[in-house]
């Protein structure tokens, strides 16, 4: 407990305790420890039993209880952040009027009668308000409160007024720091969120491949945004249901899992996807939908899930899907971030769709090419032969057997029968196709030279040398 402070102060111990508030200014820049240290030093100079700061918020136009300094062990039932209007408190007539306003006995104090009646519910019998202004703006006030009745004489008002003007410059210098600093993690985030939606791009132009795509999208949004689940599920024509072709969940249970189907009208993706706009669903959302992919993210325990419908200018492919086991996940400008990157996920998901059907496409032309090529060999490797007879046929199919081996070939036959044309196509069909067929006319060779023709001789070997 405080000792009660003398009635009568001098000029010099006043004089004094404004060096100590500047000492206190100057060593302390949080304002919540400011204010301690100030009620300590002050109340043996001035009348009081608690201290408050009252804020005006120009932008709401309200009076905020700020800070509060009691000096007495019973608690008080007013709470820091209580909010009232500005014509109903007497800060809101001192802001106004930078006048001081001292009420010596709240049970006679006509004015403001709700918050008298409050005041003496807390016991407060006596105050003084004086305005908090710098040399920039006004502030707010600084409010001085006794439990018993007190009259603050005139010089105790100004002393007061003292106080309040070098508070004030640490309270305006305390705001312009917490302003900037607010400034700063405004940018740092708007920052993250760029090089985010900057990764996404790179990702979009480095890799046509959806799963590769994906893991990279993911990773990226868990730098920015605090969420546990990320599912791509995308449309199924044949069914027409939407399929998890995608999943980064490493803290599940396992009950949610890849190619799951996810129907349109039960599921919170399907209803994003019906409605074309982004969705976010609370677990009392979560609950009304009928459909066992809910149930499971209920069950995994699931609190919040923000669904991104994936639009092109042409149609909606599917649903980028984020979810967090905290109530609070997703406020408005996560949203706004999950549409940006849904943007861009819808242009990459169609620009991987596309790639992926050409590439099924391209295998398709070449099984129906080399079907088509084993066809017309079948059919016309033997373009210069015509003929449908079985003995024919079967003399074909000889040919196909033997021409892919080193195998020597003997063809005979009476004049006129093809014996050339047979080993022409036994040619076309070896592996020598790519060289030169040379023919040779046996009966223009003398009986004596066609071994040595045919098969070559030796050096010598018609001369005896």
């Amino acid at each position: 407990m405080f000792v009660k402070a003398a009635p009568a102060q001098t000029v010099s111990s006043r004089s004094q305790a404004l060096l100590q508030v500047a000492e206190a200014i100057a060593h302390h820049r949080d304002l919540a420890d400011l204010f301690h240290d100030l009620a300590a030093r002050l109340h043996d100079v001035a009348h009081f039993d608690y201290l408050n700061l009252v804020l005006h918020d120009p932008e709401r136009q309200v009076m905020r209880l700020h800070l509060l300094e009691t000096l007495r062990e019973k608690p008080t039932h007013l709470r820091v952040g209580l909010e009232l209007p500005i014509g109903s408190t007497p800060s809101g007539r001192v802001l106004e009027s930078q006048d001081p306003f001292v009420v010596s006995d709240v049970e006679t104090e006509p004015s403001f009668p709700v918050l008298m009646e409050a005041l003496r519910q807390e016991g407060v019998h006596s105050f003084c308000v004086v305005p908090l202004t710098s040399a920039q703006r006004r502030l707010g006030t600084l409010g001085f409160g006794k439990l018993e009745p007190y009259h603050y004489d005139g010089s105790e008002v100004d002393f007061m007024q003292q106080v309040a003007r070098q508070v004030a410059v640490a309270v305006d210098n305390a705001l312009n720091f917490e302003t900037a600093r607010a400034y700063q993690q405004q940018l740092a985030r708007e920052r993250d969120r760029l090089r985010v939606l900057l990764e996404v791009n790179n990702a979009l132009v480095s890799t046509l491949d959806l799963r590769q795509l994906f893991h990279a999208i993911a990773s990226s949004l868990r730098r920015v945004l605090h969420h546990e689940y990320t599912s791509l599920a995308l449309l199924d024509p044949k069914t027409n249901r939407l399929r998890v072709r995608a999943l980064d969940f490493s803290g599940g249970q396992g009950l949610i899992h890849e190619e799951m189907s996810v129907p349109l009208d039960k599921s919170p993706a399907g209803h994003a996807f019906a409605t074309r706009l982004p969705q976010r669903y609370a677990r009392t959302d979560l609950e009304k939908f009928d459909s066992d992919i809910t149930r499971r993210l209920i069950a995994e325990g699931v609190r919040v899930e923000c669904c991104v419908p994936l639009i092109t200018r042409e149609r909606v492919l599917g649903t980028l899907n984020v979810a967090s086991f905290r109530d609070s996940a997703f406020p408005q400008e996560d949203q706004d971030l999950l549409t940006q990157v849904g943007a861009q996920v819808a242009i990459a998901v169609e620009n991987a769709l596309a790639f992926q059907e050409i590439a099924e496409l391209k295998n398709k032309l070449t099984e129906e090419k080399l079907y088509l090529e084993d066809e017309i060999r079948t059919e016309h490797n033997f373009e210069e032969i015509v003929g449908e007879s079985s003995v024919l046929k079967a003399v074909l199919s000889q040919l196909q057997t033997v021409a892919p081996t080193d195998s020597t070939v003997l063809i005979t036959g009476e004049t006129g029968t093809g014996k050339e044309l047979i080993a022409r196509a036994l040619h076309n069909l070896s592996g020598r196709r790519d060289r030169t067929f040379v023919k040779i006319n046996c009966a223009a060779i003398p009986t004596g030279l066609l071994e040595s023709e045919l098969f070559g001789h030796e050096k010598g070997a018609f001369t005896g040398a």
